[in-house]
């Protein structure tokens, strides 16, 4: 970036830190108002972001809270996308479900209540 240019759109920059595949999705999560920078909830997608900046948003059913450290100046590769950003809250492997269909027949009634609730603990926490 240029050195009197310090700032970023933040639709731009999570798109070239490869959070989302194409700028269009970025912008669509910043316009829901689901993404909070420096904990104040924005719904701009023109908005600046700069490096010290936290993230906080909904991806994949998970919370991402993200620290700014690079702006880039492209969107290259992950290795170089990886550099832009510090992970404060980094994903923790997802549980497995009490049972394992087996895709050879239809779930039993006891196997669909399993999951449900299962689904339903994933979007609880």
């Amino acid at each position: 970036m240029n050195d009197d240019n310090l700032t970023l759109r933040v639709d731009k920059w999570l798109w070239q830190a490869r959070f989302f595949k194409t700028r269009s999705l970025a912008t669509k999560l910043v316009k829901s108002g689901k993404l909070r920078l420096n904990g104040v909830l924005i719904s701009k997608p023109s908005r600046s972001v700069q490096v010290e900046d936290i993230l906080t948003f909904p991806k994949e059913m998970e919370i991402r809270v993200i620290k700014i450290c690079d702006l880039g100046q492209r969107r290259g590769p992950a290795s170089e996308a990886q550099r832009l950003y510090q992970d404060l809250a980094p994903v923790e492997p997802k549980s497995k479900p009490d049972f394992a269909p087996t895709g050879k027949s239809r779930p039993t009634s006891k196997e669909r209540k399993a999951l449900v609730k299962f689904k339903h603990g994933l979007e609880q926490s």
